[in-house]
């Protein structure tokens, strides 16, 4: 029986400033605090299920440099006693890195895509391991994944074309980039993705229709639509939407299911880098131990509530012991009606 999780994709050193204010363009504001943590979709997804269950194998795919960055990154899987076996040093490109504003629940991200630019299919060449997900993220942010490819359309998705034949279940995320970018790299993608997992704005850029009103409200009712569509448009097994107010799910074939989001105030939020990754990682570990989906979205809730207290992308990370009793007293946001 196959088991654990394979994520490959952006490593990367976040360099996280928490500021005391947002300011508008030109203007100056307080660097309060500033901390260097691992990021990057694999790394916060695998370090997050590092913290849920330690005994879940894990296997960390990508490119680093060969310099100080690379081997800090290295000794944080070794800390978390994750496989490293497709680790690749680089010899040409730096360690990616990314300087993350952080304030008042919000974040703006500057990057520099180092050795990311350089992951290809060919790094993973022969791997031959029982993981159970094969993980992929981000897409729109790996060249050499998101060059086109005559077969397959991107060499992305030749990469999770291969992942499927292995045995593996896919797991796909991507950032919020250009629309124009998601319309060339992601839709060839979609076909070879069991499972996608990404927020609402990626939806949008994905759909060619917002989610969001330009008052900032989500529009409910297009939520369901928008999940069949993704299904439509390829994700062979679930497509899941999440957004700060919850999350929801459809799978092929079945009903959708909707989640509310574990109530907080802004006062209590330190930062949300990698909050999404954080949903995920909760989101993966239940489908991984074949949990009902419902129970799956309430751990990526309480696992997303946690990343939020900390500063970095993975430091608020705690056991699946700790997320169940929070779950048991927590208080949730209100349901739409459209979903009760």
């Amino acid at each position: 029986m196959r088991n654990g999780i394979l994520a490959a994709g952006n490593w990367i050193l976040d360099k996280v400033k928490t500021i005391d204010r947002w300011p508008g363009e030109g203007n100056l504001c307080n660097i309060v605090e500033e901390t260097r943590a691992p990021g990057g979709g694999p790394c916060n997804l695998l370090f997050d299920l590092a913290a849920i269950d330690p005994d879940l194998p894990l296997y960390a795919a990508g490119r680093v440099g060969d310099d100080d960055d690379g081997r800090f990154l290295f000794d944080e899987l070794r800390r978390r006693h994750i496989d490293s076996r497709w680790m690749i040093r680089s010899r040409s490109a730096a360690t990616a890195y990314t300087d993350v504003m952080s304030g008042g629940g919000r974040r703006t991200f500057f990057h520099c895509r180092g050795a990311n630019a350089e992951f290809n299919p060919a790094d993973l060449d022969g791997v031959d391991l029982p993981a159970r997900f094969f993980y992929l993220g981000y897409l729109l942010l790996l060249d050499a994944l998101d060059t086109d490819d005559p077969e397959y359309g991107t060499a992305g998705s030749r990469l999770l074309a291969r992942m499927s034949e292995a045995g593996c279940r896919t797991v796909v995320d991507f950032v919020s980039e250009a629309p124009e970018k998601f319309r060339r790299i992601i839709p060839p993608a979609l076909p070879w993705t069991d499972i996608l997992i990404i927020n609402e704005i990626e939806a949008s850029h994905c759909l060619g229709r917002e989610l969001r009103r330009a008052d900032g409200s989500l529009d409910w009712a297009g939520l369901i639509p928008a999940a069949e569509g993704l299904l439509a448009a390829g994700v062979r097994q679930l497509a899941v939407i999440h957004f700060p107010e919850g999350a929801l799910a459809q799978e092929r074939g079945g009903a959708p299911v909707y989640a509310p989001s574990c109530r907080m105030e802004r006062s209590e939020i330190v930062g949300s880098t990698g909050a999404g990754d954080a949903f995920a990682a909760g989101v993966l570990y239940g489908l991984h131990e074949d949990l009902p989906l419902r129970e799956a979205l309430d751990l990526g809730s309480a696992s997303s509530r946690f990343n939020l207290l900390s500063p970095t992308a993975s430091d608020g990370a705690v056991s699946l012991y700790v997320m169940r009793n929070y779950l048991k007293e927590c208080e949730f946001t209100p349901i739409p009606e459209i979903f009760q």
